[in-house]
């Protein structure tokens, strides 16, 4: 794979200051699926070129060195899969890879033998002959116009022998521009692998701190930002929404604006308000403390949160001495994994510890572990699943586990129309598989309460607007034994009040 980076800034070779490599040499750099080359096809003072071309070997791709010497394989499993593929040709994540090791010191935008140029707008232009778009060129342009280049994103035909065949996934890409080249680099790195979409890599939680190290002054604010958190982060939903919060804390302290930071299971349109005051806390806080609210009017002191995610109500529920025990439960393991640096489960007391724990399991499935709770919350949890499976969930979770008291949370579909920039008809998270209008969810709450046993109250979260009603649906259910007992003195009370 080949990434060409030109400049005609006189003189131009002060390209190879700032890249830390002589122009005069060839340079080599091993990595840990092949090797990397640095060479200049061009080199005057009017205009200098470097490139970069990355040689994949195979074997080494195929099975390579994970973290504490664990054994990681690329994103193709089967066997042939390693060895026959695009990874060698193609700009991928083995390319920004790539990146960061040939021009670290470019990256960080430091030069020691021109500070001052690497802090300055040079013009550039970048190719990348051939590399994989998954969204076409189209989206290569959404990617890299907003930062201010002018992009070419030439389809590549299937075969130019059969051009009755279309094209395919890839694109000759060449991006124009006057940045910085350390900016330069910062947009590869992320934007890359985001277009190819497929990570030759294990995302671990560090990855957040990478994105967010990169994308320093221009990711908070792009308007695609969502999309390329999500495929940077390969899709996993837990770092996505952690790493989109703190996108919108980065942006929240740099303009004041309405507020948009969100948590584990929302998007930037979910975590706002169109009419907010910068200074009120956002939709995803005002859902958490609703949430709290319901779980303290019901008495609750052992809960547990389904579909727990990054552990942002764990957090808050750890906090609050009434709740004894606190699970959360996850089916993506990677999320039980961040909600455990969150809560910091290595460094809390002991007897902190003993009052949480987080299990993995899939919510569609009876978990004999989950029985006996006082009260379960499901914060923005079914709209995640096909509503073919829904009567599974409602088993599992009302059937079998019963708890005491059940808390949901729900987009309000009819709200949509006041977030700016989502489309008719769309969702607010692109994992969601529905959202339900006021009436859908109250027919849904209804039906549940009456199968299952239960008492049923609904509300909303956030503004309430005249017109389409709040931007969260809440429901409490309280299971009608639950309630009953309650109500009536039990009879091993009345029998001790009786021998007074």
């Amino acid at each position: 794979m080949l990434l060409t980076l030109t400049t005609t800034h006189r003189p131009a070779t002060d390209l190879g200051y700032l890249l830390v490599k002589h122009p005069d040499r060839m340079h080599e750099f091993d990595l840990p699926a092949g090797t990397a080359h640095v060479f200049y096809p061009e080199a005057t003072d009017q205009r200098c070129t470097a490139a970069l071309l990355v040689e994949v070997d195979p074997q080494r791709l195929g099975v390579g060195r994970g973290r504490r010497g664990r054994q990681t394989t690329t994103t193709e499993s089967f066997t042939l899969g390693q060895y026959v593929n695009d990874r060698g040709y193609a700009a991928s994540s083995l390319l920004s890879s790539a990146l960061s090791t040939a021009f670290r010191s470019a990256l960080r935008g430091s030069s020691k033998d021109r500070p001052e140029l690497a802090g300055t707008a040079i013009p550039l232009t970048v190719r990348v002959p051939v590399l994989r778009c998954r969204g076409g060129a189209a989206l290569a342009v959404g990617m890299f116009a907003p930062l201010g280049w002018t992009v070419t994103a030439t389809p590549l035909p299937l075969d130019e022998r059969h051009p009755e065949w279309g094209d395919s996934r890839y694109v000759d890409l060449m991006i124009t521009g006057t940045v910085r080249l350390a900016d330069a680099l910062n947009h590869l790195y992320v934007l890359l692998p985001v277009l190819d979409d497929a990570k030759h890599y294990w995302v671990a939680p560090d990855e957040i701190d990478k994105l967010l190290r990169a994308g320093a002054g221009w990711l908070a604010d792009h308007p695609e930002r969502a999309l390329i958190t999500r495929r940077y982060l390969a899709h996993h939903r837990a770092l996505a929404g952690e790493a989109l919060s703190r996108l919108a804390q980065l942006r929240l302290s740099d303009v004041p604006a309405p507020d948009d930071s969100i948590d584990e299971d929302s998007t930037p349109a979910e975590g706002s308000e169109s009419h907010a005051d910068p200074r009120r806390a956002s939709l995803a806080v005002r859902r958490r403390e609703a949430v709290l609210t319901a779980l303290a009017a019901s008495g609750a002191t052992r809960v547990v949160d389904l579909g727990c995610g990054g552990g942002a109500l764990l957090t808050a529920l750890l906090a609050d001495r009434r709740y004894t025990e606190v699970v959360g439960v996850d089916v993506a393991t990677q999320a039980l994994t961040v909600a455990a640096r969150r809560l910091r489960l290595d460094r809390l007391p002991q007897r902190q510890q003993d009052r949480v724990r987080l299990w993995q399991s899939a919510l569609t499935y009876r978990d004999d572990r989950l029985r006996g709770f006082d009260a379960a919350v499901l914060m923005e949890v079914v709209e995640h699943l096909d509503p073919a499976r829904l009567p599974a969930l409602e088993d599992a979770v009302l059937g079998h586990a019963r708890p005491g008291t059940v808390v949901v949370t729900t987009p309000n579909a009819e709200y949509n129309v006041r977030y700016e920039g989502l489309s008719a008809g769309g969702f607010r998270h692109p994992d969601h598989r529905f959202e339900w209008t006021r009436a859908e969810f109250a027919e849904w709450v209804d039906r549940i309460a009456t199968a299952f046993g239960y008492t049923a109250t609904i509300s909303g979260v956030g503004d309430d607007d005249p017109e389409v009603g709040c931007p969260t649906q809440l429901a409490v259910l309280t299971a009608v034994d639950k309630a009953a007992a309650a109500a009536t003195p039990s009879t091993a009370v009345n029998a001790k009040e009786a021998g007074r």
